[in-house]
């Protein structure tokens, strides 16, 4: 069995030998452990190992499990799942941020519920950087636009990017993925819209974070190294 408390503290290594090839600190680059069909004990296992950011995918796994998790003042949840208008009422309150925001509609959603919930949430736009007709996403060409709409609205508020680029083999291949979505949140960044921030550029994953710290990746999204292979279901 994984030792999920050893993978943990190998990751953060690698992690820092990443940040300081790119020549950045690597306190500027948070652990996300993704739960995805994970059950509450090994999510736990992670959270005593010192993991404070946890990724959910589905809304339902999410309510199942919620109150098994040992919380703690500093944790946070994030969705990083396809999310449906009619699910984001069960998530508020449960998780801080939504990454995978890709239509205004569902934007709209979430500033209505959060609204209503008398909270606000915190929102990436999630973009489809290699343009793969079988995932979901913001065209890169549209990102802007999308953020001026969401800027208006109430109860939330745009903190960057995330992407799951196109699976790549041959080394360095992908890289230009990561340096796409890095050029993307430098050029939002320099428009100064209000109500928009681009601190979060959530990229990288178990098989190719290292190539995302080097383009700027501020939060990489680690499952399969942290838990082993999914439990199916």
């Amino acid at each position: 069995m994984s030792n999920i408390s050893d993978n943990v503290k190998h990751l953060r290594e690698e992690i820092a030998t990443a940040a300081a090839h790119a020549g950045r600190d690597p306190e500027e680059i948070k652990l996300m452990a993704v739960t995805k069909t994970q059950p509450a004990a090994a999510v736990n296992q992670a959270i005593a190992a010192g993991v404070t950011l946890l990724g959910e995918n589905r809304a339902q796994e999410l309510c199942a499990r919620y109150e098994e998790y040992d919380k703690h003042p500093g944790m946070e949840i994030h969705f990083i799942g396809h999310l449906q208008t009619n699910k984001v009422k069960m998530i508020l309150g449960k998780i801080s941020l939504v990454q995978s925001v890709s239509s205004l509609r569902l934007a709209e959603e979430i500033s209505k519920q959060s609204a209503a919930a008398g909270i606000s949430t915190d929102l990436l736009l999630e973009i489809n950087i290699g343009g793969e007709e079988s995932k979901g996403g913001v065209p890169p060409e549209e990102t802007e636009q999308l953020a001026r709409q969401i800027a208006l609205l109430p109860a939330v508020r745009l903190c960057g990017l995330m992407a799951i680029p196109p699976i790549w083999e041959e080394n360095g291949v992908g890289e230009r993925y990561f340096a796409g979505m890095q050029e993307i949140q430098v050029d939002i960044r320099g428009k100064k819209i209000d109500n928009v921030s681009m601190d979060i550029l959530s990229m990288g994953m178990s098989d190719d974070f290292a190539a995302a710290i080097k383009h700027g990746s501020t939060m990489v999204r680690v499952g399969t190294a942290i838990f082993g292979y999914r439990h199916r279901k």
